[in-house]
This record gives C-alpha cells, structure tokens and sequence, in this order.
C-alpha cells in the first residue's frame, strides 16, 4: 500500500513538473507567434508540420511496400520484384526530397525564431538601463545574462521546434501504423483453469507494454538529469565569465603578480565544472546503457513474438517484415521520451534559466512614453529636484528629503568621506540609480507631472571608469554616437585638447583600448569625447583621478571655459585640493543627527 501512495506520488509531482514546464515554454513561445512576423513564423510551422506528416505518410507507403517486396522474394517472382524495385526509386525519391525540405525549412524557423527572441530580449536588457539594475541585483539576480541571450535563446529555440515537431511525427506515425499493425498481428488465445481467452491486437498490447515499461525505468534511471543539466550550463558560463574577467583585468592582476591566485581560482571553479559533469556522465553513462540494450532489444522482439504465427504458416515472409515494419513504429513512436529523454531534460533547463531571465528583467519598472521617467531634461537652465530618499540595495537609507538646487554658471563640488554615497548621488541625476524614491504631490498637493529629477538638455555624465567599444579608435572617441557624424579635424582637435597628441594619427586603428591606454590615457580619452561634444551642463565623478596635477589643471580649465561659453555648469566629485580651487559651491556630505532615519544629510557650503 505504501509502495502504490508513493508511486502514486511520484506520477502526481512529475504531472506537476510537466505542466509547469509546458506553461513556461507557451509562455516563451507565444510572442514569437503573435509578433510582427507572426504570418511567416505560422506558414513556415504550418510548412513544416506539413513535411512531418508527408515523411510520416511516406513510411506508411515503404511499409506497405515491405510486404509486397518481400513476398516477392519468397514467390521468386522476378516481375513483381523488379517493378518493386522500380516503385522504390520513385518512393525514394519522394522521401529524399520531403526529408531535405523538412530540414531545410525546420532550420529556417529555428533561425527566424532565434533571431526574434534575440532583437526582443536585447530591447528588453537595454532598455531602461536594465542590464545596469541586473547587476545591482547580481546576489538573487539572473547570472550571466550574455549566456541566457547567446547560448540559451539558441538552444531553446532548437529544441523547442525539434522535439514539438518530433512528438507531432511520433504521434502521428503511432495512429498511422497502430490500425496496421492491429490488423496483422491477429489475435493471441490461451487457456487459464479450462478457459480460452483471445487478445485480440496481440501486437499492438506488446508494443505498448515493451514502450511503458522502457519508460517508466528509463524515467527511473535519468530523472536527476534536468538538475544537473540546469547546474552544468551555470558552472560553464561562471567558469567563461571569470575567464574574461582575467582578460579585461590583465594588467591589474599583472601588476599584482596575481597569475597563481587567478589560476588557483580558475583550476577550483573548473574543478566544479568537472564535478557536476561527472555526476551528469554517470546518470548519462547509466541511461545510454539502458537505452543502448532497450533498442537493440527492440530489433528481434517483434520477429520474437510474430514467429510462431510465420512458422505456423499463417503468415508469410511479406507479412512477417510488414509486422516487424510497423511494430518498430509503433514501438518507436511510443519510446519518444525514452530517445528524447536526455534532450528533454536539458530544454527543461534552458526553458527555466530564460523565464528567470525573463521574469527578473520585466520585475524591473521601466517607464511607459506616458509615464514621467526619473529624469525629465528640460530646457530650462536649472537643474532642480524634488525632496528624493536615496537607499542602497540592502534598504538602508543613504539620504533623506534631499532637495537639490543649481544654476547655469553654478561650479559645485561633492565632497565627502570615502563611501558615503557621492557617486550614487551621481548615479541619481542620471535617473540609473532604481533605489531612489520622491513625493507623487507638491506642497500644494498638486501632482508631479515630470521626474523627480529636472535636468537641462545637452548634460553628460563622466564616470571615474569610462567605457570604450573595441574598434576604431574613432568609434571610442565618439561613443555612443556614429563615428560618422564627426570630422576628422574635430576628433583630432579633441584628441589635441585633452593632450593626447600621440593618437591623432590613429584614429582608424582598431583595439581593445580598455586594455591598450593607461588609466590617466583612458580618462584623457574620455574627456577628449566631452570636449568633441560640447555639452551644457557636466557631471564627473573624479574624472581626472589617474592624472597629473598638471594635466588635472589643463583640462579642468578647458571643462570650465566649456561650461561657461555653452552658459551650463560643472557639477564634480574630486578629492584632490587643486580640483575644489575650480568650484564655488560645496555639497558636503555630513553624519546625519541621532535618531535620522538616514546616515547623512547634504549640506550646501
């Protein structure tokens, strides 16, 4: 009784599994078929389906063509075998031709579907800064999300359409071949205690009876396969991910003489790569056992059962094949999710690990056209914000009801101890920081109508880091506009006024320049960009950190005479003393009193 609650169970929880997995992948698979280019996603399904059944059709004629063959042979009728043969040619042909298309059009869909789910998940990541809030989320966030994209868009789309497509051929060939094989394998009687009893169908019963068996053990044998196979595709992506991160990071961990401790590092997360896939190698290992012996079983087992009736003589050598024929296909149709089950197990984890991806990236509020965004630029020449609370991603509060204020003309320098939040303030006014909130009502208890944040047009932002995308040094230089928009006199004026004189000559040469540029070479880069573009109003967190006081002042006054003659400001976080001789005004970060729900308030000097 115990036994048939568990299995009882067991068949309850893996009906659970196999229902939420189907939602996930409609849930995935809809948009695509409801999408801009759903008539030609829908012909070419319909396209293949057909194909499917075409192939399916045409086993039925080959099979049909078995026994008369065969009985050919056994009559040594020459006539009758040679025009088979002839009949062959043309079924072969027929086959050759429905198979090749099936695959061709099979891949085309595939490809167009990835294709679709790679142009929306990009919009979608990029959108809004997600891919920024993603890794602000990184400790119960999506990891590796370029893996979720590449590798498993791919990956789902394939087995999606193959096994879809492989379950409608299986189905179909089973009600297909189910009615011939009922109709040749006769009846089975036998006596039990003076008492004869028929089975009619005998065939068809051993079929079903051979494929449950094969699946309920197979099932049995390969079950921990999703799991590991979901473990297997992270360790893989975590071990690449910190393989670039050594690459990105190379001379830094040069300069350290940190190759061993990388190396121990790598070798210890490749260590784990190697564990789950041993553990994966053997459920596999124990599975293609079982599976390798329950095929092989599969050839003689029908000629098994069928022989008595041959040997009797109520069958021929024509019939004898044609049953053997069907029984396979049956059998065959019936043991999908033995010969898929590895498959099916590994689409069961890529299907989980994109609506993880999915659903963390549409858990991330990004503002509607309709709705205000964090940040409203304006052309009024203020910049302006309403009482904003500013936390970290823990909770806890940095800032309380802050309001900022600054003027066209306004120098205005952040100052504060190390950590205190300088850069998220940064990262505020740039309306990327999501862990920020403000009123929805004025003191008049009017609604807002614009973001919490109220900026001029033409403002930029300069992170202590900044990014340049491998290519052309001009395509850096003019990131994250079109290289062409620019002349080659300005870039090479910019490339001069922010005292990289040595590059001007380069400007179509190609490189990783995060790598090939020193620290104080990157930021002369990045301010030569400001400078190519003029903007109004600049924001830099410590912008010339990794340069010399001299060149600091050279290009702190041309970013000061910039703001002036485009009538903007400079807001700036600095530490070094020669930087704060060019600001005016001073937001200094100070401990907020006792008992202040935040650790500080912002005090204007």
């Amino acid at each position: 009784m115990n036994a048939f609650k568990t299995v009882a169970h067991n068949v309850a929880t893996n009906w659970q599994k196999s229902r939420l997995q189907l939602s996930r992948v409609w849930a995935l698979s809809l948009p695509y078929f409801q999408s801009e280019e759903k008539w030609r996603a829908r012909l070419l399904l319909a396209a293949c389906v057909g194909l499917n059944l075409g192939m399916v059709y045409m086993m039925v004629l080959l099979n049909d063509w078995n026994r008369v063959f065969y009985d050919a042979l056994q009559n040594r009728d020459a006539e009758v075998f040679w025009h088979q043969l002839g009949v062959f040619a043309l079924l072969a042909t027929c086959f050759i031709i429905v198979a090749v298309y099936r695959f061709y059009l099979t891949q085309l869909l595939e490809m167009r579907w990835r294709a679709w789910m790679t142009r929306d998940y990009l919009q979608r990541w990029l959108k809004g800064h997600v891919f920024y809030q993603l890794e602000l989320q990184s400790k119960n966030g999506t990891d590796n999300p370029d893996q979720r994209i590449q590798e498993d868009v791919q990956q789902f789309t394939a087995d999606t359409v193959g096994l879809s497509l492989g379950l409608l051929d299986a189905t179909v060939t089973l009600l297909s071949f189910v009615g011939i094989l009922w109709s040749l394998s006769g009846g089975f009687s036998f006596e039990v205690l003076g008492e004869t009893y028929n089975i009619p169908g005998f065939m068809v019963w051993m079929a079903l009876t051979y494929a449950l068996a094969g699946s309920l053990i197979g099932h049995f044998i390969g079950r921990s396969m999703a799991s590991l196979n979901f473990a297997q595709q992270r360790l893989e992506a975590d071990f690449r991910h910190h393989l670039m991160r050594v690459r990105e990071y190379s001379e830094a961990i040069a300069l350290d003489r940190g190759g061993p401790i990388e190396r121990l590092s790598l070798q210890e997360r490749f260590g784990q790569v190697l564990d789950n896939f041993m553990r994966l190698l053997r459920v596999q290992k124990r599975y293609t056992w079982f599976n390798s012996g329950y095929g092989q079983a599969a050839v003689v087992f029908p000629m098994l059962v069928a022989s008595p009736r041959y040997f009797s003589g109520a069958i021929q050598l024509g019939e004898l094949m044609q049953i053997s024929s069907a029984f396979g296909q049956v059998q065959e149709s019936l043991s999908w999710f033995i010969s898929n089950y590895s498959r099916l197990a590994s689409w069961q984890a890529t299907t989980l690990r994109l609506t993880s991806f999915q659903d963390q990236m549409l858990a991330i509020k990004v503002p509607e056209a309709a709705e205000p965004d964090a940040v409203t630029h304006t052309g009024i020449n203020t910049l302006h914000t309403t009482p904003l609370t500013v936390s970290l991603p823990n909770g806890e509060v940095l800032l309380a009801d802050t309001s900022l204020n600054a003027a066209a003309g306004d120098t205005v320098l952040i100052r504060g101890p190390s950590g205190c939040g300088k850069s998220t303030l940064l990262r505020v006014l740039a309306g990327i920081w999501p862990y920020m909130s403000a009123p929805a009502y004025d003191r008049r208890g009017e609604p807002i109508t614009y973001g919490p944040v109220v900026l001029p047009e033409r403002s930029v932002f300069m992170p202590q880091r900044p990014y340049f995308p491998e290519g052309t040094l001009r395509q850096a230089l003019a990131y994250p506009d079109r290289a062409e928009n620019y002349t080659d006199e300005a870039l090479k004026n910019a490339l001069y006024d922010a005292l990289l004189p040595h590059l001007v000559n380069d400007l179509d040469v190609a490189g990783h320049w995060t790598q090939q540029l020193s620290g104080g070479e990157q930021q002369r880069l990045a301010l030569a960009r400001v400078l190519l573009k003029r903007p109004r109003w600049i924001f830099a967190d410590e912008a010339t950190s990794a340069l010399d006081e001299a060149a600091e002042k050279i290009l702190y006054e041309k970013l000061l005479t910039l703001v002036r003659e485009e009538g903007g400001a400079l807001v700036s976080i600095a530490h070094r003393p020669g930087v704060a001789s060019f600001h005016d005004t001073v937001w200094q970060f100070m401990p907020a009193p006792e008992g202040s729900r935040a650790k500080f308030v912002l005090v204007a000097q």
